[in-house]
């Protein structure tokens, strides 16, 4: 873990407890840095805490002053943190479930959401069944049991419904006309490589992995090496390359049983 992000996870950790006291069960590192793949300037850092019991308002707002970028600066792009109960996160359920989600950070838009309710369905609820997937596999233990303890897996059926949503919302966003470069494309044709090997072979990998494991069984190689090659400054894939790939890999998501 860079030693920038392991002191700031020390501290998150140090302030959500002396917001929750025995309350908090335990804090896990997710996204990039649990699954090996965090990079300076480009990664957010992703944390899940999970509580004993219902948070009340006054101390939802409490975590998210103490832990808010201008309370606690992030040294990544941002902090995108969700709470669950211990219950949630151990029933496997598809649903959000969470009991407070922030985003904050220096280029990172601040929002805090305080229920599930209160998300916008044209924002995507599957992210957070699909981010505890993650979280049983690779979420790092910060402080608490190992996350596999924690955090339950989704049923085979709710994965693939999940992937498909998520990859239907990808195709939705607007993105440039034309066969030039478009910003952003790349995490596009990466984020799709990740949903295919997870629907393939059972496993999470990162967004770079897994292109690099499909590239290396020789599907898509040059559209893949692109959108690797952009995520040091190379120029990104077109939007409709990105959006042929990614029909193509919902296609197959939807139709495997």
């Amino acid at each position: 873990m860079d030693d920038e992000v392991r002191g700031y996870l020390a501290e998150l950790v140090d302030r959500a407890r002396g917001v929750l006291g025995d309350d908090l069960v335990g804090a896990y590192a997710a996204g990039s840095v649990g699954l090996d793949a965090y990079q300076p300037g480009r990664s957010d850092v992703d944390v899940a805490l999970v509580v004993a019991r219902a948070l009340t308002g006054p101390v939802k707002r409490a975590l998210v002053d103490r832990l808010r970028h201008e309370a606690l600066p992030c040294p990544a792009r941002g902090l995108e943190l969700v709470v669950y109960r211990r219950d949630v996160a151990a029933a496997g359920t598809a649903t959000p479930g969470f009991e407070v989600e922030l985003n904050t950070g220096a280029t990172m838009p601040f929002r805090v959401t305080y229920a599930p309710a209160d998300r916008p369905v044209a924002d995507g609820h599957f992210w957070y069944a699909l981010d505890r997937s993650i979280l049983h596999q690779s979420g790092r233990a910060l402080v608490g049991p190992p996350a596999a303890e924690v955090f339950a897996d989704l049923a085979p059926g709710d994965l693939r419904r999940l992937l498909a949503e998520a990859l239907a919302w990808w195709l939705a966003l607007p993105t440039p006309p034309g066969d030039g470069p478009a910003p952003g494309a790349e995490d596009a044709v990466l984020g799709a490589c990740r949903s295919l090997v997870k629907v393939r072979d059972g496993r999470w990998l990162s967004k770079v992995d897994a292109g690099r494991r499909l590239r290396e069984r020789g599907e898509h190689a040059d559209l893949i090496g692109r959108s690797i090659a952009a995520r040091h400054g190379g120029p990104p894939p077109s939007g409709p390359e990105a959006r042929d790939f990614q029909r193509q890999v919902l296609a197959e998501v939807a139709a495997i049983h």
